[in-house]
């Protein structure tokens, strides 16, 4: 009986390391080619991309169809609407996505991709800007842009040369600079950033200290002149209660932070006449606060490096607004750590 099974070429695991890391040395290679061909077309594509009133349509086949849906996530989280369109789909009606003042950014290696190319002076008409990232301006696409980011000849990590693989991670490279650029450009912040990604273990790190902290109804509030013994008497609160007192004087500014600890170690001490003295011998002055703009991340990373259990969240007045508590922050670490 014969066998229609392939010949199988011996590839030993050394060999295949070897071909792996080759791959990855050569379009690491490629990317720094990249990095120097950058020149004043990249800047104004910024300045495009900052100035634009309509949105970013990136637009590509094939593989560099795919590279285009992943710039326009990344320019659309960034701060820069983008959307994805498919050319071969935009001549059968998706056209009327487009609109005068809209950029589309074409992606093409080769620059002569027929679909890609085709749409171009179709949009100009439409009153849309038009920009390129392709090996040169000398391609057809390049010369119908109105600005062309080129990525030179590169050769693809496939051994003959073929599949894209090279070209496409210098586009995607790319992209997330054009989009990373703009958006710095732009003061856009981690907070607008949070408002585009509320999901997942990112938008969690994100998430705003406001949707997190117990509220100022929910404090244990006193006077730094009152005596030890009032403020402990005098400062419960309904619901879980807090490891933290906060102190504040007589404009309501925040004085001082008053612990749990800060009391056990008084009363091992066995010093019962601090208990009547003025709390503001005893308390933390001048804690460690946040502002209402600190996320999650912030506020995990100083309870960790100071090594402290509260933090009060204060206003620009220095007014306490709330109160993180270590339980709190327990409470919303994820199970997992990927998105």
């Amino acid at each position: 009986m014969s066998s229609t099974a392939p010949n199988l070429i011996p590839f030993s695991q050394f060999e295949q390391l070897r071909m792996g890391r080759d791959v990855i040395r050569q379009e690491s290679e490629a990317l720094s080619g990249v990095a120097r061909l950058l020149d004043a077309a990249f800047c104004s594509a910024v300045d495009l991309l900052v100035r634009t009133t309509g949105h970013v349509v990136v637009c590509g086949m094939g593989k560099a169809g795919l590279i285009g849906q992943k710039i326009a996530a990344t320019l659309s989280s960034t701060g820069t609407p983008a959307t994805f369109l498919h050319p071969a789909e935009a001549v059968h009606g998706d056209l009327g996505s487009l609109h005068a003042g809209d950029v589309l950014l074409a992606l093409s290696n080769s620059g002569e991709t027929e679909e890609v190319c085709a749409l171009i002076p179709i949009v100009q008409r439409l009153g849309v800007h038009t920009m390129a990232i392709t090996a040169t301006e000398k391609s057809t696409l390049g010369t119908q842009c109105d600005l062309v980011i080129t990525l030179g000849r590169i050769r693809e990590a496939c051994p003959w040369g073929l599949a894209p693989s090279t070209s496409t991670t210098a586009m995607l490279a790319v992209g997330d600079a054009l989009a990373l650029v703009a958006s710095h450009a732009r003061g856009f912040t981690p907070h607008q950033f949070a408002t585009f990604h509320p999901g997942g273990s990112l938008g969690r790190r994100l998430k705003p200290v406001v949707e997190i902290m117990r509220a100022r109804d929910q404090l244990r509030l006193a006077s730094h002149n009152a005596t030890v013994r009032d403020v402990l008497t005098q400062s419960a609160r309904p619901g879980r209660r807090t490891g933290a007192i906060l102190l504040v004087d007589g404009d309501g500014r925040l004085a001082g932070l008053f612990t749990d600890s800060d009391l056990a170690r008084l009363l091992e001490s066995r010093k019962d006449e601090v208990l009547d003295a003025p709390i503001s011998s005893v308390m933390t002055a001048h804690p460690m606060t946040v502002n209402k703009q600190a996320t999650f991340a912030d506020i995990v990373d100083l309870l960790a490096e100071r090594k402290i259990s509260e933090i009060p969240v204060v206003d620009e007045e220095h007014r306490p607004v709330g109160l993180i508590d270590i339980t709190d922050v327990i409470g919303w670490l994820p199970s997992e750590h990927v998105d």
